[in-house]
């Protein structure tokens, strides 16, 4: 057998840990898809990426790098060629979701050699955690990001274990075809730049090796520059928009401007909050570990490598403005990093009484942060509207009712009342009061709240913790603060409320 092939196969899991791995991945798949039709979209970002494509597979590429994911709103156009279906995106991309979290689950299965019953406790561990459910039935580039972060992930460790170019050019490839489909993939380059100092065994000196990855780097601006300039867009624009992203020209509407804010609590709260306190204490305990071991082995053991990855986006992502899919990317090493240390300190069957524990935590949170507000009331604004011939409709940031209406309605979006007026003379005929507005942390509706709906819906999808906490980024609010914001929406019983505008 080839040595290359040997070794391929050598890091895969064996015929009866592949059995316990798919169950697991199984029942993740099942949780992500429960009820999913009911759901509706998870946030704002989800309906406008699904508008964004829309207008794409029409020939509309004015909004291409919109959130500097040009490779994925483009991956989805064929899909859209076929169906305008929201719930056909939303399940597509749970599905990658799932297969993100395989890919990660069988690689350290394969290195660390697992047992059947401990990887399928690593698949469920991270697959349950809320989050990463979250960003599973949701419609963002965070289930694609999770495939080709494990991917990176595979090949670095590839790369510090058997260094080569060949090697590094294929971490190159991953990354750039990651940075594709999300611009959070370069907060991996300082940690890369970390255990690359570490490792320092001369590879970069070969001759070559940086021009070819810096090319191979490149690439994808140099591509999507030159579709985005045949397009007719400025062909600078994928870069400005990470210049605006990182230098905002003004505050938006809900007034925060800064992208830096230093707060070494809020992830360390959220994570002993609301996810397993298994992630936590398996980075303590994967910590004092390696203190106890360390000595600059060779090459880096895999729940070292784990470690640094989780530990520095952990202490990264504090730097900046704050919201739980800042730490998209530390999930999985987490869950890693419980099972690998787990391992090392306690007997296999009460690590897995532990886990198995954990999950049933991780379920019931699942169960009472989407299940129990289920089902969205989006539909039903969208029917009652039909049923009143309204054909021109304007939301109050909030466009979640987008998916329900037909073809030939239009929907506009303000952010201040003050905007109604010009709306109204366009013909827009009923305004929803989306509460939508109050997780953004837009405060510009106090008039049209004092008067007196023609119709109004509960919402409690609009009422739950971790939506709130994931909006924390674009409010730039603490955590606290976020609790407290979502704790004053939680009084609103109607939170969607529908006005006559004519």
């Amino acid at each position: 057998m080839p040595p290359l092939l040997a070794r391929i196969l050598s890091n895969r899991p064996s015929t009866p840990r592949v059995w316990w791995l798919l169950g697991a991945l199984l029942v993740v798949t099942v949780l992500r898809l429960w009820r999913l039709p009911e759901a509706g979209p998870a946030d704002y970002d989800s309906v406008r990426n699904w508008q964004v494509i829309l207008e794409l597979a029409q020939g509309n590429f004015a909004n291409l790098f919109h959130h500097g994911s040009p490779g994925f709103l483009l991956m989805y156009v064929p899909v859209a060629a076929l169906t305008r279906d929201f719930v056909i995106f939303q399940t597509l991309n749970a599905l990658l979701a799932v297969l993100g979290l395989g890919f990660f689950a069988a690689w350290v299965t394969g290195q660390a050699r697992l047992t059947g019953p401990e990887a399928a406790a690593l698949t469920l561990l991270g697959g349950t955690s809320l989050l990463l459910t979250f960003s599973g039935r949701d419609f963002t580039m965070s289930s694609t990001s999770l495939v080709l972060y494990a991917g990176l992930l595979r090949s670095y460790f590839a790369r510090l274990q058997h260094p080569s170019p060949a090697a590094a050019l294929r971490v190159a490839g991953w990354l750039a075809v990651g940075l594709c489909f999300n611009y959070k993939f370069l907060f991996t380059l300082p940690i890369i730049g970390v255990l690359e100092l570490w490792r320092a065994d001369g590879l970069w000196r070969q001759r070559g090796l940086w021009w070819r990855t810096l090319l191979l780097l490149a690439l994808p601006y140099l591509v999507f520059g030159a579709f985005g300039a045949w397009v007719g867009l400025p062909w600078y624009r994928w870069l400005g928009f990470y210049i605006r992203t990182v230098v905002p020209a003004a505050a938006n509407v809900a007034g925060r401007q800064a992208t830096l804010h230093l707060d070494l609590l809020y992830y360390p709260c959220y994570l002993a909050e609301y996810e397993s306190p298994l992630l936590l204490t398996g980075l303590l305990v994967s910590a004092g570990l390696a203190w106890r071991d360390w000595r600059r082995a060779e090459p880096m053991p895999l729940q070292l490598y784990l470690l640094v990855w989780a530990g520095c986006l952990l202490a990264g992502m504090s730097l900046l403005i704050k919201a739980p899919r800042g730490l998209l990317f530390a999930y999985l090493p987490l869950a890693a990093l419980a099972i690998l240390s787990g391992r090392r300190v306690l007997p296999r069957v009460a690590l897995l009484s532990v886990v198995l524990v954990a999950v049933a935590l991780n379920v019931f949170r699942i169960h009472q942060e989407f299940y129990v507000p289920l089902p969205t009331q989006y539909p039903q604004v969208a029917a009652w509207l039909q049923r009143h011939g309204a054909t021109s409709v304007v939301s109050t940031v909030g466009v979640g009712v987008a998916p329900y209406l037909v073809p030939n309605q239009t929907l506009a979006v303000v952010t201040d009342e003050r905007q109604l007026a010009t709306l109204r003379q366009q013909g827009y005929q009923y305004v929803l009061l989306d509460g939508y507005w109050r997780v953004a942390g837009v405060a510009r509706f106090d008039s049209l709240r004092r008067q007196h709906p023609v119709a109004a819906w509960p919402a409690p999808q609009l009422h739950r913790s971790l939506l709130f906490l994931e909006h924390s980024e674009f409010t730039g609010l603490g955590y606290e603060e976020t609790l407290a914001a979502r704790q004053t929406a939680a009084a609103d019983s109607l939170p969607l409320r529908l006005y006559r505008l004519q």
